[in-house]
């Protein structure tokens, strides 16, 4: 049996940052992975999901200045996009482990197993530690539909050959608005089917609502308030029914949610607390067993898990598996959909806000006619803020082709409170989004 001081179950970006910090403290350090080293942001999430986005944007670019200088619209050959993609992806796996291998950190390749609370099953091997990270994130969740092997994940999605003329998505989250708004301007039939009327939950809904209407004028048809009961294969897809609806189409792809990867961890031999949503930790991210700690989107919690989300943890759970911390304090996270149009949040949470509607107040500033915006035709550009009772800003939602980079100067901004007055001290490039900062704060 092999012993180590740490071992790092899961071999994403969580556990990778974690594994190299703990090394860099002369511990000896295995990592373990059950799937593909590098997890699930470079492999088939956020960094392919991003790359094939790319190519909508530069479309949508071209499309917006039409009789502005270009005419027509550019055609995504999707082929070459995935090749493109497949450019990055494929060598992140053998980057990563190869990265671990230099370090001199342990790699094993399999499902771990907890045997007791000091010692796991991987493969044929057993190891032990005297402190174990867990760091195993993720997966697509799977809707208990009749014939639900038909139905497939993001994962597949961003691993097409060929995009289908028809494509369906069953949830109205973030990840299913991103990959409609990349299948609609790869040329495909796009229905995006909804069990309620609330589609991104946790954004803002007036804007979140912009942005159906945005994707519905791109060509893209929502069905809400349809629960979907039964997928059958029928020649030449399939067919999807729920009560008063049906719908053919060539490819159902789930993007309902997400379910954390803990189930064959067999954490009930290690005595170790869980739920449906994850992983329980106390704030210093140590489950009730002291020395098992775990950090990343397999926790239970009520932050957001994203990628960035899971570096900081890995940051902070290094420090305390030394026991020289303070409990974990999360700053401001901003909260992102992408597109060609981007919808981009910061601050208090919608949940937050509803529940002392009483103590808030909102202005939403149209931005079409800024310079900023004008520039590149973005007419729908327009911004959300929230007010406390003193009439400071509490949260800001932006809906842009620029959100992306205006929600971090935001975050910025509300995390160190910086007032007007700072702001004027400061000369930014003109014309960008952040020298229209200070007509905002």
């Amino acid at each position: 049996m092999k012993n180590y001081d740490a071992i790092v179950i899961g071999g994403g970006p969580g556990g990778i940052a974690a594994a190299y910090a703990l090394q860099e403290q002369n511990k000896s350090v295995a990592v373990i992975e059950a799937d593909l080293w590098g997890g699930t942001c470079p492999n088939r999430g956020c960094d392919p999901k991003k790359i094939l986005m790319s190519a909508v944007e530069a479309k949508s670019r071209i499309e917006k200045l039409n009789g502005k200088g270009f005419n027509g619209s550019p055609t995504i050959q999707w082929d070459e996009l995935m090749t493109f993609k497949r450019s990055y992806t494929d060598s992140v796996p053998s980057n990563t482990k190869k990265g671990f291998e230099d370090a001199e950190i342990d790699t094993f390749e399999g499902q771990a197993e907890f045997i007791d609370a000091n010692t796991i099953k991987v493969a044929d091997e057993q190891l032990s530690a005297k402190q174990f990270l867990i760091a195993t994130g993720q997966r697509p969740a799977i809707l208990p539909v009749e014939r639900q092997e038909y139905l497939q994940t993001s994962t597949d999605f961003l691993n097409l050959d060929k995009m289908p003329e028809r494509i369906t998505f069953i949830g109205a989250g973030y990840i299913a608005f991103e990959l409609a708004t990349i299948a609609n301007a790869a040329g495909a039939d796009v229905h995006i089917i909804q069990h309620n009327d609330q589609p991104l939950k946790g954004f803002d809904k007036e804007l979140a609502m912009d942005l159906v209407d945005h994707l519905k004028n791109k060509g893209i048809t929502f069905h809400f308030n349809i629960d979907i009961a039964k997928v059958e294969a029928v020649e030449p897809g399939y067919c999807l029914s729920a009560e008063n609806f049906e719908l053919s189409t060539d490819m159902v792809v789930v993007a309902a949610g997400r379910v954390p990867n803990i189930e064959s961890l067999k954490l009930d031999n290690a005595g170790v607390n869980y739920s449906k949503r994850g992983i329980i930790v106390d704030d210093y991210l140590r489950t009730n067993q002291a020395h098992i700690f775990a950090c990343g989107d397999v926790l239970d919690k009520s932050h957001p898990k994203l990628t960035p989300v899971s570096g900081f943890e890995a940051s902070y759970v290094v420090k305390a598996m030394n026991g020289d911390t303070e409990p974990i304090h999360y700053p401001q996270i901003p909260s992102l959909v992408f597109g060609d149009q981007k919808l981009a949040r910061v601050g208090l949470s919608e949940k937050e806000l509803s529940e002392n509607a009483q103590k808030y107040h909102s202005k939403t500033i149209e931005l079409g006619s800024w310079f900023t915006y004008f520039r590149i035709n973005d007419q729908e550009a327009k911004i959300k803020l929230v007010y406390d009772e003193n009439q400071k800003i509490v949260a800001i939602t932006c809906f842009s082709e620029l959100a992306d980079e205006l929600i971090n100067y935001f975050n910025l901004i509300l995390e160190k409170k910086v007032s007007h007055e700072e702001l004027t001290d400061f000369i930014f490039a003109y014309p960008t989004p952040a020298s229209d900062l200070e007509y905002f704060i």
